[in-house]
Parts: structure tokens; sequence; C-alpha cells
């Protein structure tokens, strides 16, 4: 099923990232036009992690889906920047031993990230269930200075009832999400000027 806040051209859009979870039973895009083009709001998206640069949401929809993570980054952090095919991209508390790999990465175009571990910990060894996810950011030219910002989560779980608790709770705080951090990467950006992190 697609959910997502986007236009139906976003909607049906390919997207990399697509052919990593093949039948998924959870598909949700969500779009949002920023006022800079990709090169500015890329540095952004590079950091994003648990305890690096967070997802740019509000705080308080930080501490309602978030209470232990810190606030998101305000600025760029050059010691972030450098991320590559492979990396694991933290989700929460080293315990939880959840989080994202970085599945596909083109610099300035388009960041996937891919997991089987968001689930607890117990479930995952005791295989009482199981998710395969990816996560899709991408920065599309729209214009002088403008970037169509266009996010995907593709799901794909099993058992049954973990997709029909996915569908009933996750989707309806992504409305929260797919609001929020799209908010919160361009009020970065655009008050960011024309500033740039370079190596």
């Amino acid at each position: 099923m697609r959910w997502g806040r986007a236009a139906r051209t976003d909607r049906a859009r390919a997207l990399p990232g697509d052919d990593l979870v093949r039948d998924a039973q959870v598909v949700v895009t969500w779009a949002s036009t920023v006022g800079a083009p990709p090169e500015r709001i890329w540095p952004w998206l590079v950091q994003m992690g648990w305890h690096r640069g967070g997802w740019y949401t509000a705080r308080w929809v930080d501490r309602l889906l978030f209470p232990a993570n810190r606030p998101s980054a305000t600025r760029i952090l050059p010691e972030l920047q450098h991320l590559a095919v492979g990396d694991f991209a933290p989700d929460g508390p080293p315990e939880t031993e959840c989080g994202f790999v970085v599945a596909d990465l083109l610099v300035d175009r388009h960041l996937v990230l891919h997991s089987t571990s968001h689930l607890p910990l117990r479930w995952r060894r005791a295989g009482i269930a199981a998710v395969d996810w990816t996560w899709s950011f991408n920065l599309l030219p729209d214009g002088p200075g403008r970037t169509r910002f266009v996010c995907r989560w593709r799901l794909h779980g099993e058992p049954w009832w973990l997709v029909a608790g996915c569908r009933a709770v996750v989707v309806p705080a992504d409305l929260l999400m797919s609001t929020s951090m799209p908010h919160g990467v361009k009020s970065r950006v655009e008050q960011s000027g024309g500033a740039r992190w370079t190596a």
C-alpha cells in the first residue's frame, strides 16, 4: 500500500533503492521543494543518524518519537561528512544494534539507507519477526536554485501482525516525520545562505 505527502508525480517516480525491497507491503513517499541547489542540501543528509546530526525533526517530535536522542544538528558537522556505501548509521542506542547500512550513494543526488535491524533485539535473535526496510533520500534539480527533495521508504515485514502494526502505528507517526523533517532540512539549508562545507 502507498501513502505519503507527495504529488502524484513524486509517488510515481522510480527512485534509487526501489529494487532492494521488491515485495514491499508498505510504501510511503513524501516530498517538498527547497530553495537551494542539491549541493547545499547534501551535507545535511550525510550526517543524519542517532547521536550524529539527527533527523532534523522539530524538538517536540524528537521528544515524542525519539526521546533518548539528542536535538538535531543546526550546523554542518565536518567530522561527519565522509559517508560511503557499507557505512553504518545508528538509529538507536548501541545496545539495540539498530541502524541503517548505506546501500547506495551518489553525491549531491541520492542516499539510500537499508535496515533489517529496526525491531527489538530479542525478536531478531529469536526469529519472532523480521523486517526489510529502505529509506531513500533524493535531491532532484527543480529549476535555478531549487531542489525537489523526495523521500521514500519501503518495507517488507514478517509475520502479518508486524505489517499490520506498521500500518496502524508507524504510518500515522510518519505523518509527523513527513512534515517536520522536510521543514527542518529546508529551514537549515535556506537559513545557511550560500554556506557549503568543503573538504
